[in-house]
């Protein structure tokens, strides 16, 4: 078996794994296979070929995933909990850290919530801001005036 035709199987194999993951992992990888097998097809020394699979296979990942990543996702819709980042929302129960309690009510309906950070004791009718989500917890900071 030439070196040209594994580097075509590789190729493919990256292929198939794309079609079926659909996950943008295998990609580059295909592409610097690609090259790689044009190299082999050329008489290219193997050491060559294997640099050119992984410089390849790196440039197209370091320079087009960012871009594929953003156009894949734009159709992405955001879970409901996911659409809460960022919005206010009304402390309802202190909410401490330390002591592992807190509550918050946002678009009329009561989520546990924690600080960011973790010795700041936010009091009842203080207004913050969500920040993240973790698990089923608010992760949330005071809003700054």
């Amino acid at each position: 078996m030439s070196l040209t035709t594994v580097w075509l199987i590789v190729f493919v194999a990256c292929i198939v794994i794309e079609i079926i993951s659909m996950g943008l992992t295998t990609i580059w990888f295909a592409g610097g296979a690609l090259v790689a097998a044009i190299g082999a097809a050329f008489s290219v020394p193997l050491w060559v070929q294997i640099i050119l699979f992984i410089i390849v296979s790196f440039v197209l990942l370091y320079f087009t995933r960012p871009i594929a990543v953003k156009y894949f996702n734009k159709d992405r819709v955001k879970t409901n909990a996911e659409s809460l980042v960022g919005k206010q929302a009304i402390v309802i129960s202190e909410i401490d850290n330390l002591q592992g309690i807190g509550q918050v009510t946002v678009e009329g309906k009561e989520w546990t919530a924690r600080t960011t950070v973790d010795n700041v004791t936010l009091p009842v009718g203080s207004v913050v801001i969500i920040k993240a989500i973790s698990g089923v917890k608010l992760m949330v900071e005071e809003k700054k005036n």
